[in-house]
């Protein structure tokens, strides 16, 4: 039987997330592709921390080594930052490997770049992971473009921003409080700037606003605030008129002009992302025909990202749509 040949870039928890649900599904695996996927490279920083990985799988730190393997079908990029992650999927691109990335940052600022290097090599970009981990956005808004017309996006992209807010709700607390304890257990990096800023939030949002509009506003335009200067106060006042403060990424048309916004926003008991709690993501799609539709679910972790680009392998090579990334872009003027 022949074998899709996958390579995985960084090992870190993302990584190591898709080589469990790999090895655990490869029996569905099978039934959906008709082949097994076999990891054949592993790109690492430190090859002495991962001497209990087969013999047969190459583990280095030169991607090189891994790009001129032999029949190589397909590249997931797990890496933190911009570069080197952006020089590797070009590459990848370049030799007519197929890629899934779960790198938010470098791809809403490449995603037209990126596709367009797809389209020219004949080969797919899987991204799915890019925006709410395990909760399958991406793909429902695919769905929605084939005759509806999206017509504002309201979401709740970061996790640990929730996980904050909703602790100084419930219990009380003041943010620095709250924060310490996300960082405690683990919702929150040593170094959460990204999340609380809403920087996290809007470099998803600027990959749903190409997704969608097939275009980005400026970014320099894009108001982005973030969530420290909410006070005890500000969150009691809010219960007393039984309304919640949540950090919430908008964008929308308005005539020819994109708009978007990141910030946190109180919101009414009626409203689609009022009982967003914790640590989960959500997003609230409003479209022409079929109205507002809410999606919820885990927004990042081992194996909820690891699920989203695993899926795109199936996606990817389970059906050959003409378009070069496996999530449609679309000019929703033509709608």
């Amino acid at each position: 039987m022949k074998k899709i040949k996958a390579a995985l870039l960084g090992y870190g928890t993302v990584g190591q997330g898709i080589h469990e649900v790999l090895h655990e599904h490869q029996e569905r695996l099978r039934i959906l592709l008709g082949k097994e996927v076999e990891i054949v490279a592993i790109l690492v920083q430190n090859p002495s921390k991962h001497k209990n990985l087969p013999e047969n799988i190459v583990v280095t730190t030169n991607f090189e080594e891994i790009i001129t393997l032999p029949e190589l079908d397909v590249v997931f990029e797990a890496i933190v930052g911009e570069e080197p992650a952006l020089s590797y999927l070009t590459h990848a691109l370049d030799k007519g490997v197929h890629v899934i990335t779960a790198n938010k940052m470098m791809f809403a600022k490449h995603a037209k770049s990126l596709l367009e290097k797809a389209r020219e090599n004949d080969v797919k970009i899987g991204f799915e992971a890019t925006t709410a981990g395990g909760t399958p956005v991406i793909r429902t808004i695919e769905q929605l473009l084939q005759v509806n017309r999206v017509e504002k996006i309201e979401a709740i992209l970061n996790g640990t921003s929730n996980y904050i807010l909703t602790a100084m709700s419930e219990r009380s607390i003041d943010f620095k409080t709250a924060l310490a304890e996300a960082k405690e257990k683990g919702y929150a990096e040593a170094d959460p700037t990204n999340d609380i800023d809403g920087t996290d939030a809007f470099n998803k949002l600027m990959i749903l606003s190409q997704l969608i509009f097939n275009d980005q506003p400026a970014w320099h335009k894009v108001e982005k605030t973030g969530i420290k200067d909410l006070t005890s106060t500000d969150i009691q006042a809010a219960q007393e008129n039984n309304k919640k403060y949540k950090h919430i990424a908008v964008i929308y048309k308005e005539g020819d002009q994109l708009k978007a916004e990141v910030s946190p926003l109180l919101l009414s008991s009626s409203h689609p992302l009022y009982n967003i709690d914790g640590v989960d993501n959500a997003i609230a799609i409003t479209s022409n025909i079929v109205g507002t539709i809410t999606l919820i679910g885990p927004g990042a972790g081992k194996l909820p990202t690891a699920s989203a680009m695993v899926e795109d392998l199936v996606a990817i090579f389970q059906h050959e749509p003409e378009n070069h990334s496996i999530h449609q872009y679309k000019d929703q003027a033509a709608v």
